[in-house]
């Protein structure tokens, strides 16, 4: 076993610990993704520490605890189709894809990412290619805040930057029933909302706790020059 193989297992074990880490899709999920073919190379030896790391144009890799938590409310299941908003380093959606369409498994799930950034979507999609998720995980580049080029609908989205509110094209991209995991807040705190839309179409939210992200960037996010 090489040592960040085993640091990656110690990291789950910790998480597993501590409470955050529960089911058993997302621990096989963090198990097999290697984080450290998704930060810069002078981080490769701290992939498996639990804090984020930096990433190009300014921006970070979540803390895996984050990951996590996140993954654990969205309640993914194998199949579903999921949507992410803030691709960063492609980590996120790499522990998304593995959990909804496991490798070596015939199911057909799959995370489409959008990122504000065209140098950072480029650099996720070395990142995916790298560690064998592009085949699940499609990046596109755009204004995550305002929407989205697809007419698909989701099981599943995730925002991985702070947004001043819920934007509301998301909600009807959101299947129902379905989960959509996001921080909203000011640029400085977030509080990580849940939010649940039951067989009928009700929408109910969840505030699960402050959180501290980088700002979701757009027309109805925040400027660039503003943080």
């Amino acid at each position: 076993m090489s040592n960040l193989h085993k640091k990656r297992r110690q990291l789950v074990e910790y998480l597993i610990r501590e409470g955050v880490l529960k089911s058993e899709n997302v621990i096989k999920a963090f198990l097999k993704v290697p984080r450290e073919e998704f930060v810069l190379p002078e981080y490769r030896n701290s992939a498996y520490e639990d804090h984020p790391l930096p990433i190009p144009k300014g921006q970070t890799i979540s803390a895996p605890h984050m990951c996590a938590m996140m993954c654990e409310l969205l309640a993914i299941e194998e199949g579903c189709n999921i949507l992410e908003i803030g691709t960063g380093s492609g980590y996120h959606a790499a522990l998304c894809a593995e959990i909804t369409s496991p490798t070596d498994s015939p199911t057909s799930g799959y995370v489409i990412s959008v990122e504000y950034f065209p140098e950072l979507a480029e650099y996720a999609k070395n990142n995916l290619a790298r560690a064998g998720y592009d085949d699940r995980v499609h990046v596109l580049v755009c204004d995550g805040s305002s929407g989205v080029p697809t007419f698909r609908k989701f099981d599943r989205i995730l925002v991985t930057a702070a947004a001043p509110c819920i934007p509301s094209y998301l909600l009807e991209l959101l299947n129902a029933p379905g989960r959509l995991v996001i921080p909203v807040g000011s640029t400085f705190y977030q509080v990580l909302t849940l939010v649940e839309k039951d067989r009928e179409g009700n929408v109910r939210e969840s505030k699960m706790g402050g959180c501290i992200f980088v700002p979701l960037l757009g027309k109805y996010g925040y400027r660039e020059n503003t943080y």
